[in-house]
């Protein structure tokens, strides 16, 4: 007979990404003093959530690189983290600026690939820790000039302005 082997309870199967986003996520609800966390202690905070039943060893790139927004991708095109430092992160925000290169990759994990458990970060996330603000309306630059000058002749009709201007020209 075959020895039975005692496995990790059934759980989701969870991206590496996305166990690095939520473990700093738990950092930052359970610090909220705190501005980021070193990669160490993501890492530490991963081992002891136990998402996927061990802690993987992509854990670790993937907070230091994979994940990192403001980083060249190496390959993966995620911003999910923001480098405070060189070994320091903290949960991007949805207005940092990311490497061109990483332009429109995830931010977040999709709700329904993380164990519900954990779904209430999101909402947390985008209601505290990164709020989506409607974006500035954008005004067209030529139009933005209209009346601008307008004080030079305030109070003369703008011929009248015009003609005291061009007083002694030949």
């Amino acid at each position: 007979m075959k020895a039975l082997t005692r496995q990790a309870p059934a759980l989701m199967a969870v991206k590496v990404a996305d166990e690095v986003w939520i473990v700093t996520a738990l950092l930052h609800t359970e610090n909220p003093t705190r501005a980021d966390f070193t990669v160490k202690e993501i890492v530490d905070r991963a081992e002891r959530e136990n998402i996927f039943g061990r802690l993987r060893r992509g854990v670790y790139v993937h907070a230091l690189q994979h994940c990192v927004a403001n980083r060249p991708p190496s390959p993966a095109r995620y911003c999910m983290l923001f480098a405070t430092g060189q070994l320091t992160r903290r949960l991007v925000r949805l207005n940092d600026p990311c490497h061109p290169a990483r332009e429109g990759g995830k931010r977040m994990p999709q709700r329904e690939n993380m164990p519900a458990a954990y779904r209430h970060l999101q909402d947390w996330y985008l209601s505290k820790y990164s709020p989506v603000s409607p974006a500035p309306a954008r005004t067209d630059p030529i139009l933005a000039l209209r009346g601008l000058g307008k004080q030079m002749w305030a109070g003369e009709e703008p011929d009248a302005y015009v003609n005291r201007l061009r007083e002694g020209w030949e």
